[in-house]
């Protein structure tokens, strides 16, 4: 899966695009185009300063039996400076800031004992009410960015493939019985220095948006077979693009 990913997100890389960017003072000829006074057109025009989006939430590199339950969600929003490098500014690259609130519900339960951290796979026989962790992360987006603009309209298509940095400045495990509550927030095997590869694809305001995270949430093993906890997450979603 990961190499699968991976090669995606290279030709992602290889792949030319196509695109339309600004609209300022506008004039409608009679055949309904859209014309942009001469004076009017900002030669120096960047696009899709800011974003907005939300994703489900998938994990992939699980430890044997462990599998999702209920709705994982994301929602992230930031700015990313956009730095066109030709002269029709329909090619760029963008760098920016932004925070990231994701959630993910699953039967991998973290808890204490003596001093140490262990993760324990939920079998059908254990009883609960929910079993989630939540994660707020400080992130980095840089982008390479192909798209159809021009001064004159702001519908455009865009591809857009790159890195994203992260740091996980929150997370807490939430686990829940009729009668007891876990709840972890400070775990020496969590991975918050995050790195994923991003993609984008869309028209106009609509984005398709895949993020993938090259390292895992966990370096630890599970308790009952030692095996790796790993959980690489994939973020599936649309991402809106607006100035």
């Amino acid at each position: 899966m990961k190499t699968i990913l991976i090669s995606f997100f290279l030709c992602c890389f290889l792949f030319p695009a196509l695109v339309v960017g600004q609209e300022n003072t506008l004039e409608e000829s009679e055949n309904d185009t859209i014309v942009l006074s001469p004076d009017k057109v900002d030669k120096l025009y960047r696009e899709d300063q800011f974003y907005f989006g939300f994703s489900f939430n998938l994990l992939s590199n699980r430890p044997p039996g462990v599998s999702q339950s209920g709705f994982s969600g994301g929602l992230h929003v930031g700015f990313i400076r956009d730095m066109p490098v030709n002269k029709q500014r329909n090619i760029a690259f963008g760098a920016g800031l932004g925070l990231s609130a994701n959630s993910y519900g699953l039967n991998l339960l973290i808890a204490e004992e003596n001093q140490n951290t262990i993760f324990q796979v939920l079998g059908k026989d254990i009883g609960y009410e929910t079993n989630r962790y939540s994660t707020y992360l400080v992130e980095a987006p840089l982008q390479f960015r192909w798209r159809t603009s021009t001064p004159e309209s702001h519908k455009f298509w865009r591809i857009y493939a790159g890195l994203r940095f992260g740091y996980m400045f929150h997370f807490k495990s939430n686990f829940k019985q009729a009668n007891k509550q876990i709840v972890q927030r400070n775990i020496d095997e969590l991975n918050r220095f995050r790195t994923g590869l991003t993609f984008s694809f869309g028209y106009n305001t609509f984005n398709f948006h895949v993020y993938y995270s090259l390292n895992p949430l966990f370096d630890a093993n599970t308790l009952e077979n030692a095996n790796p906890v790993g959980l690489n997450t994939i973020k599936l979603g649309l991402m809106f693009y607006i100035l």
